[in-house]
């Protein structure tokens, strides 16, 4: 058996039907060319090899006595791939919304605890002939780095897959649970260590606590000058802070990697500064289409992971910081910056304390306890008077930057289907795969009941970022960054590219300085559109990938501005369809 950390173990207390606690994927695949078998089968055969490679697919809960402790992790030897991987088919058209809004379906149902918590689901029926696999796991079994090994184990780097040895023979348990002496010896036994553990550490805690009444005077002298001027306690509320139910909404975008890093070495900041400033832009435009935009900035919610390099253990290494989304200044570019001082003063604080923070701790009565606390508030309504500490969960987690292929089907995409929680009703989880930067979008669905629309915020935020790197010069001190190779990408089949997009660009007219008006006068805005696709779509062929890029690199930087301006009345979607033509 093997001890749930506390912290892994508070992902299963804090559980609800209203708040599932599973993170999960969705990969649309191209077949093999000329295939005519049966994926659904090929798959259950392909995953019967490797379950055994990753510890998330072969143990289960055994729960403790009285729920007086936290359970443990135990071997299930007696695996059911049939209840475990299963077939779907999506209704005629099978359009690319249709397979959205199933998977949001699926994410919003609980996952049997007395088995492998975990589900993977083979869906046909796509018109464009693909296949999509969804996958969800227990957040207390992986987070997202952890969620990385796992696809290690399931994925390969050819066609043709690799070479896995088969688990050696054990033999077969006649029990199907522990006994409950046995389970409760070793729960009083972890927490005597949990406890010697906490007492072991509690010299480092305090030094870490007394060390806030002395500022990092190197971290102050660098994030003075751009810091925001203030930092509120609280969260503005807004209509994403609400408690919720177990309904879901799902959508995906994908934006270009190399362009998403081109802007971050233009200005100065990191990657995920880009990325916020990104879903900070497309979050001002929403809320201000309702005039419910706060004249406070709102504030995002971040994952940080604690894990040493290296460390490949299936379980959950994280923390969170909280990060200014600077949604109350207006011009773009500066608000990149408040967004880039904010992130860097909560990191400099989240790295003092780091080697301290406990992911294991004394949890005796925790199962009961939390799991009632959880209860009441999710169903109390108290979330809906309390403020907020955060409006929007926002993670960014480093993927595979190669194509990778599962039971010989090429996967063309990586949405991430994270967690919405009480308080906190859109999640964006944003997952980087082969070149693209692939955003999961999850929401209640009657907090947040036209999620496409933010989704088409976020690319128009991003082709008005692009824009801005060719009006503003590059940041003093920065590295010279390379324009960036244009990707060609179909347009979503079953979705209006003049909708929520138009509005991105129509609506703020009437606002002075409103950053997407420029987004629709200025030739990058052809090139920029190129990028934006709505998910799932079918990725270009790789030889192509490859000749488009070889193009792109031999044109010098100082000749894009040369090509002729895009029509100010073009929709993103016209132009994507051109590309692809």
């Amino acid at each position: 058996m093997k001890h749930l950390s506390g912290l892994d173990a508070t992902f299963l207390h804090l559980e609800t039907p209203e708040m599932p606690m599973h993170v999960g994927s969705l990969n649309v695949l191209d077949l093999p060319k000329g295939y005519k078998g049966d994926f659904y089968e090929d798959a259950k055969k392909f995953m019967a090899s490797r379950i055994h490679l990753a510890d998330v697919f072969t143990r289960k809960l055994a729960l403790m006595p009285f729920d007086m402790t936290n359970p443990v992790w135990v071997e299930d030897d007696d695996i059911d791939l049939d209840y475990h991987v299963r077939h779907i088919t999506l209704p005629k058209p099978g359009t690319n919304r249709q397979l959205q809004q199933y998977v949001a379906r699926l994410h919003s149902s609980l996952i049997d605890r007395s088995r492998p918590m975990w589900e993977f689901y083979i869906i046909d029926g796509l018109k464009s002939g693909q296949v999509a696999l969804y996958t969800k796991v227990h957040h207390a079994g992986i987070d997202g780095q952890a969620g990385v090994e796992v696809g290690k184990a399931i994925f390969d780097l050819e066609p043709a897959g690799r070479v896995v040895k088969p688990p050696r023979s054990r033999p077969r348990g006649n029990s199907y649970q522990l006994g409950m002496a046995e389970l409760a010896t070793a729960a009083l036994r972890n927490t005597a260590q949990q406890y010697v553990k906490l007492f072991k550490m509690a010299p480092a805690i305090a030094r870490a606590i007394s060390g806030l009444a002395s500022p990092d005077e190197k971290a102050a002298e660098k994030d003075t000058a751009a810091a925001p001027k203030k930092f509120n306690l609280f969260a503005p509320r807004t209509s994403l802070n609400v408690s919720i139910t177990n309904q879901r909404t799902f959508a995906g975008r994908t934006i270009s990697l190399a362009e998403t890093k081109y802007i971050a070495r233009h200005f100065g900041v990191s990657l995920n500064d880009v990325v916020l400033a990104t879903v900070s832009g497309a979050l001002r435009h929403y809320l201000a289409d309702n005039n419910e935009l706060p004249a406070k900035p709102l504030v995002a919610g971040v994952p940080v992971s604690l894990r040493e390099a290296g460390d490949d253990t299936a379980n959950n290494q994280a923390s969170m910081i909280l990060v200014s989304l600077a949604s109350d200044i207006t011009d773009p570019v500066q608000r990149l910056k408040a967004i880039n001082a904010s992130s860097n003063s909560s990191k400099s604080t989240m790295n003092r304390f780091k080697a301290v923070i406990l992911d294991d701790f004394p949890t005796f009565a925790a199962p009961w306890l939390v799991s009632g606390i959880a209860s009441m508030v999710g169903r109390s309504g108290i979330v809906n008077l309390l403020p907020p500490a955060a409006n929007v969960a926002v993670s960014n987690v480093a993927g595979a930057p190669f194509p990778m292929y599962f039971a010989g089907a090429l996967v063309t995409c990586y949405y991430p289907v994270s967690i919405a929680s009480h308080g906190t009703a859109l999640n964006v989880t944003v997952q980087s795969y082969n070149g693209r930067m692939d955003y999961g979008l999850i929401a209640c669905r009657r907090a947040v009941p036209d999620i496409t629309e933010i989704g088409d915020y976020m690319l128009a935020e991003h082709r008005l970022l692009m824009e801005l790197t060719q009006k503003h010069p590059a940041a003093a001190g920065a590295a010279p960054a390379p324009v960036p190779p244009k990707t060609v990408a179909e347009p979503s089949d079953d979705e209006a590219e003049a909708g929520p997009v138009a509005a991105a660009r129509k609506k703020p007219a009437a606002r002075k300085k409103a950053p997407v008006k420029v987004a629709a006068k200025k030739a990058p805005v052809k090139a920029a559109a190129k990028v934006a696709a709505k998910a799932p779509v079918k990725a270009p062929a790789q030889k192509g990938a490859r000749t488009a890029a070889t193009t792109a690199a031999k044109k010098a930087a100082p000749k894009a501005p040369a090509r002729k301006a895009a029509p100010a009345k073009r929709s993103s979607g016209s132009a994507s369809r051109a590309a692809a033509a």
